[in-house]
């Protein structure tokens, strides 16, 4: 079992071993990986050590998810005009 607060989104790139992941749930929360493995451990401890920051600095801190997800999708890519 994964055990995150928050929903998590996971973002492959163009490089094999080089990911991204964000929280929608938690404002401000990003980092980056090695491999889903290593951006499932971050995530994790990053989450905690967000959160506290908020609190050490007194911003509102979101409430636990209930149901945290985890998505993994490919990066979104922009067209170049």
């Amino acid at each position: 079992m994964i055990d995150l607060d928050y929903s998590l989104i996971i973002e492959a790139t163009s490089e094999p071993d080089f990911f991204g992941f964000y929280s929608p749930d938690l404002e401000g929360f990003s980092g980056v990986g090695h491999s889903i493995e290593d951006c499932l451990f971050k995530a994790k401890w990053g989450m905690k050590e967000h959160t506290a920051l908020l609190k050490e600095k007194g911003f509102p801190v979101p409430p636990r998810s209930t149901n945290p997800t985890i998505t993994i999708k490919n990066e979104e890519t922009r067209a170049v005009a």
